[in-house]
């Protein structure tokens, strides 16, 4: 039987060669807007940041080459999960791995990976945490990422270890700027 810790190498090595990345969820509350950085998830990267309603701020860091995550924070506790753009450029996803809650990651570390009919790939958490919860019902149903991407089909939840590895943020428009010019 393969380790959670094995199954994330395997599957982090295997999917390092995928041609598309999608990227990892990340928001902040307006408890968390003081935060003067935000961190990404990669090198050379570009970051968005988009305010919406009353007390959210979200996050959104293509840290690869086509790549798109976001990380919704409220408090200390991270949601993350893969961009609208990212699910629409992978097409049907069919497959989802997550990670055992009290799992923890380092900023930069492959948690969990996405497949779809077109190409697997890893997702990446923006910051270090431990997993305090995990969307079971992408195990069992894979395509609500595609129905509902940046609301109900988060992946997981984790608790930020390190509120300082937050920085580099676009914003919105910014972000639409970005997907524009990957898609044409």
């Amino acid at each position: 039987m393969i380790t959670s810790v094995a199954r994330r190498t395997v599957v982090q090595s295997v999917n390092r060669a995928s041609v598309f990345r999608p990227a990892v969820y990340r928001s902040v509350s307006t408890s968390v807007r003081s935060l003067s950085t935000y961190y990404t998830a990669g090198t050379n990267t570009q970051v968005n940041l988009r305010v919406t309603g009353n007390n959210l701020l979200t996050t959104y860091l293509p840290h690869l080459p086509k790549a798109h995550e976001y990380c919704k924070v409220d408090g200390n506790i991270a949601t993350v999960g893969i961009t609208d753009f990212a699910q629409a450029a992978l097409g049907d996803i069919v497959f989802v791995d997550l990670p055992d809650v009290g799992d923890e990651f380092e900023a930069k570390d492959s948690f969990g990976s996405v497949e779809s009919v077109k190409a697997a790939s890893d997702v990446y958490a923006p910051v270090s945490g431990t997993i305090v919860e995990v969307n079971e019902a992408l195990t069992d149903e894979p395509g609500l990422v595609n129905s509902n991407a940046e609301d109900d089909a988060w992946f997981v939840k984790l608790e930020i270890q390190d509120e300082s590895e937050t920085g580099d943020l676009l914003n919105d428009d910014q972000y639409k700027e970005l997907c524009e010019k990957e898609s044409s």
